[in-house]
């Protein structure tokens, strides 16, 4: 399981925005509870996986670093990645994608801005993901269009920075409607790179699911997982995600998540070994 640090601030600049609320900009809010508690901080999501009694992965986004570094600046000429990666190596998280170290801290980086992701990649081995956004969308840093950051060419080289894309589902199965089309090749092509694909977002409320699920979440579930072949998923729904997965392949009671995470990586290095 991974948390997923979608929009925190770092402690150096929650000082400025104390009487800032939090709140939910999903048209049915998840909780109930918004505009009732104030933004939560990076280093404290950190310690809401790292205090679990189980393994729990991180998933941190480098949010608008074009923006924030334009209007934040830190002593020494320090860049938001520079102290975004800082935090990290603080509490511990480092190494590649199924290393030792990123197992007992898995870690999975993400962003939007691609320079922000070739510049972390000279700070820190862990994995990082490149989003991308609707078809209309240029990268922010950039100025990049959809169609040029998913050509071959692009992905041959983001891929010497990052293990995976992160793309808005709606781009790899397009839809009209509300209805799915025929799926893109973008899948396929950065699987021929050596890169995971993380589709976003998955929701279990009607107006997110299209009509081919039937209102059915476990049903969007397995077709990107066993038709479209996806290598994971971005929910706000992770309980509803764990359920699926605890029925279609449930796994022993007595197995922790990081005794099954070590198996995974000594079947792939195994695999790499033939």
């Amino acid at each position: 399981m991974f948390v997923r640090v979608h929009e925190t601030i770092n402690e150096l600049v929650r000082s400025n925005l104390v009487t800032i609320v939090n709140k939910e900009s999903t048209i049915i809010p998840l909780s109930g509870h918004a505009g009732k508690f104030s933004i939560i901080t990076f280093e404290e999501y950190i310690s809401i996986a790292l205090d679990a009694s189980r393994t729990v992965g991180i998933y941190p986004e480098i949010k608008d670093p074009v923006f924030i570094n334009k209007h934040v600046k830190w002593d020494g000429g320090k860049k938001f990645e520079d102290i975004f990666v800082d935090t990290l190596l603080k509490y511990g998280y480092k190494g590649q994608y199924m290393s030792e170290n990123w197992l007992k801290q898995p870690l999975f980086i993400q962003s939007f801005a691609p320079t922000s992701l070739v510049h972390a990649s000279k700070l820190t081995d862990s994995p990082k993901i490149f989003l991308t956004d609707d078809f209309s969308v240029r990268t922010q840093d950039t100025n990049q269009s959809y169609w040029e950051i998913t050509s071959d060419d692009y992905l041959a080289y983001i891929s010497n920075y990052v293990v995976g894309l992160g793309p808005w589902k709606d781009t790899v199965v397009p839809v009209v409607k509300n209805y799915l089309m025929a799926p893109t090749d973008l899948v396929a092509r950065a699987h021929a790179h050596n890169l995971q694909v993380h589709p976003y977002t998955y929701r279990n409320e009607n107006q997110f699911l299209h009509f081919n699920f039937h209102q059915d979440p476990y049903a969007e579930y397995d077709f990107w997982i066993n038709n479209m072949g996806v290598d994971g998923l971005f929910t706000d729904f992770t309980g509803a995600l764990h359920r699926y997965q605890e029925l279609v392949s449930p796994h022993p009671k007595d197995e922790t998540a990081n005794s099954l995470l070590v198996k995974i990586a000594q079947m792939i290095s195994a695999y790499e070994g033939h």
